[in-house]
C-alpha cells in the first residue's frame, strides 16, 4: 500500500478544487430549503434561517407555493420523473445488452481494423446541436415525434458507441484461451461467452451500466427538441418553472435539481473505482 503523505501545497490545491467542485453542489441544496423570500435576496443568504420543504412539496403539488403569495405552477414533475425513469431504464438495458455483443464480437471476431473504432464513434464526434434538427425531421416522418419510443430510440443510438467501446476494453482484457477452453467442453461460442466471458467482466458491465444511466438520466438536449406535450424528463421540466407573475422558481428548480441528483451519486459512489479506467477505454491494462 501507498502510504506517502500530500504535500502541503498539494493539500491545499486539492482543497481549493473540492471548494470549487461542491460549491455548486451547496448553493443548490441550500436554495432548495429557502423559501420564496429568500431566493434572489440582496445580499444573498447562504443558509436560509427558516429552512422550508416547501420546494419540494411544489414538484409534486404546484399549488403549494400558493402560502407565499406564489402562483402559476401549472405543472407538477410526477410526470417528467415517470418519463425519465422510463427512458432512461429501457434506454440503458438496450444499449449496454447491444453494446456487449457488440464488444464480443469486435473483440473477439474482428480484424483489428483502425476503421473500427473511428465508425463506432463517429456518432459521437458531432456536437447534439448539430445533428438534432435531422432527428427532428427523420422523428417526425416516420411518427416518433413527441413519444417515448422516439425517446427511447435517440438515446439508445447516442449512448451506443460509448458502452460499446468500454465494454471492449474489458473483454479484451479477458484472455481468449478461456473461452477457448469453455469451447473445447463442448460448448458453443454463444454459450461460451454467455457462461464465461460475461461474468468474468461482470465488474465492468455494471460499471458501464451505471455511467450509460448517468448519461440518459441527464441528457437534455435531444429531451427538448424531440418532445412536446406527451413526453416529459427531468432535465426539460427544469427549464419549465418560469411563471409570468414570480419569473424564474429558482427554489423549486433547485428542489427538482436535488432530487434528480440522489440518482446520480448513488450511482456514481457505487462505480467510482470503475468509472476512472472505463473512461480510459481500455488504455490502462490491469
Amino acid at each position: 500500500m501507498n502510504n506517502r503523505k500530500l504535500s502541503l501545497p498539494l493539500a491545499l490545491l486539492m482543497g481549493a478544487a473540492l471548494i470549487v467542485v461542491l460549491f455548486p453542489v451547496f448553493w443548490i441544496v441550500m436554495t432548495a430549503i429557502k423559501p420564496p423570500t429568500d431566493w434572489n435576496a440582496s445580499p444573498a443568504i447562504w443558509v436560509p434561517s427558516e429552512p422550508t420543504l416547501i420546494n419540494f412539496r411544489t414538484l409534486f403539488d404546484p399549488e403549494a407555493l400558493g402560502a407565499y403569495g406564489v402562483g402559476g405552477v401549472s405543472q407538477a414533475a410526477t410526470k417528467a420523473v415517470y418519463g425519465s425513469v422510463l427512458a432512461t431504464v429501457s434506454a440503458t438495458l438496450a444499449s449496454v445488452i447491444i453494446g456487449l455483443f457488440a464488444a464480443i464480437g469486435i473483440s473477439r471476431y474482428g480484424n483489428n481494423s483502425k476503421a473500427t473504432p473511428l465508425v463506432i464513434l463517429s456518432g459521437r464526434m458531432f456536437p447534439p446541436a448539430a445533428i438534432a434538427v435531422p432527428f427532428v425531421i427523420i422523428f417526425s416522418n416516420v411518427g416518433l415525434i413527441d413519444s417515448y419510443l422516439g425517446l427511447f430510440a435517440i438515446y439508445v443510438a447516442v449512448t451506443l458507441p460509448f458502452s460499446t467501446w468500454m465494454l471492449k476494453s474489458f473483454v479484451d482484457d479477458l484472455p481468449r484461451e478461456i473461452e477457448e477452453a469453455a469451447m473445447i467442453d463442448g460448448r458453443s461460442r454463444l454459450a461460451a461467452h454467455l457462461t464465461v466471458t460475461i461474468p468474468l467482466i461482470k465488474g465492468g458491465l455494471f460499471a458501464t451500466t451505471m455511467f450509460i444511466f448517468i448519461l440518459n438520466w441527464s441528457e437534455f438536449m435531444f429531451a427538448l427538441v424531440l418532445s412536446y406535450s406527451n413526453v416529459c424528463t427531468i432535465p426539460v421540466q427544469l427549464a419549465k418553472y418560469v411563471t409570468a407573475t414570480a419569473g424564474t422558481l429558482y427554489g423549486v428548480q433547485a428542489a427538482l435539481a436535488v432530487f434528480a441528483m440522489v440518482p446520480l451519486v448513488f450511482v456514481g459512489y457505487h462505480i467510482q473505482s470503475h468509472l476512472a479506467r472505463a473512461m480510459t477505454f481500455g488504455a490502462i491494462k490491469q
